[in-house]
């Protein structure tokens, strides 16, 4: 019995320095960044942003890979069932929590299959709408949609995505029915509300200023508490009646079961690429606030932001088909 509790404890010893060294040795190939957007939004190129530093630190290519799909959901169920090692890794925003309530027989766990790693950075939302429509306040949209039912059409990111959830608060506090148009990333949408195919659409102030600024859209009012210092001329929904704050936020996660020591210098590398000055002044130019954190802080947002949306989303009786 000695002799068998002795092997045990050392077993048990040795244990933290086969983590460890696992971990010295780590990356030992190039590492996959999944993306489940595709190119060209603000998660994509935050993404980018940060693996290009990530490439520098870790000594191997991070290579973003862009799977984007049912909501977001086809790209987060790879990283889901990738080996728990470290290289494969995978960019989240709102719609990770969104989709833990609104998706039914998800493939995966969020709060389970997937750890969380690191924060990025946060966007606010605009309303805006292109020329064509007429519209040039939220009273206007309102009146609009009462007098067509049905008739006009708000697109968003995908299905369970954030400003899917915007769009149907506006519907529910405003009393209107629209048309929800979900596209496969915010580029795509914001494309078709440019030229018209789409009425309004709630999206990320980085990539709407230059278009509201060169008057190919109008913005309707800001989705923030207060009027935001990075648009001070636009009003908020809040101004206008409508009790609506909505923002696009990105982090990255691993698979569960990484050894802890690889999460920690994945953190840690992360929060150094953010203070990088190409990523410093990329963010301020884009209109993007860093959100460095440790593991355990994103993991406590994760179940906050999934126990939010989860309210409303039961509250305003959304689908993933409405």
């Amino acid at each position: 019995m000695q002799r068998r509790d002795l092997l045990l404890g050392t077993a048990a010893l040795a244990l933290p320095w086969a983590s460890q060294a696992q971990s010295a040795a780590w990356p030992t190939k190039p590492i996959r960044l999944i993306v489940p957007f595709p190119p060209g939004g603000t998660t994509d190129v935050v993404t980018r942003l940060v693996a290009a530093e990530l490439t520098k630190s870790l000594g191997q290519s991070v290579v973003v890979d862009n799977k984007p799909g049912a909501g977001t959901v086809l790209g987060v169920d790879l990283a889901a069932k990738s080996t728990p090692d470290g290289h494969t890794l995978v960019t989240v925003a709102n719609s990770f929590c969104v989709n833990q309530t609104l998706v039914k027989n998800l493939p995966y766990d969020g709060l389970r299959d997937l750890r969380p790693v690191g924060l990025m950075g946060m966007s606010e939302h605009v309303l805006a709408t292109h020329p064509g429509s007429g519209l040039k306040t939220v009273a206007d949209l309102i009146a609009a949609a009462k007098k067509q039912p049905g008739k006009l059409s708000y697109a968003s990111f995908g299905a369970g995505t954030s400003a899917h959830i915007a769009g149907a608060m506006l519907e529910a506090q405003a009393g209107i029915e629209m048309i929800h148009v979900p596209y496969k990333g915010q580029a795509p949408a914001l494309n078709d509300l440019i030229g018209g195919q789409v009425t309004v659409m709630f999206g990320n102030w980085p990539e709407f200023r230059q278009h509201v600024q060169s008057g190919k859209l109008v913005a309707l009012g800001m989705a923030t508490a207060k009027r935001s210092p990075l648009a001070p001329q636009i009003a908020t929904l809040t101004e206008q009646g409508l009790l609506i704050e909505s923002n696009s936020w990105n982090g990255i996660l691993t698979r569960s079961g990484t050894p802890d020591a690889v999460v920690q210098r994945l953190n840690a590398e992360i929060n150094k690429a953010l203070q990088a000055p190409t990523v410093v002044q990329a963010f301020q130019e884009g209109g993007i606030v860093s959100l460095a954190a440790n593991p355990e802080r994103f993991a406590a947002f994760i179940r906050s932001e999934t126990d939010k949306y989860a309210q409303v989303i039961r509250k305003a009786g959304i689908t993933a088909e409405s």
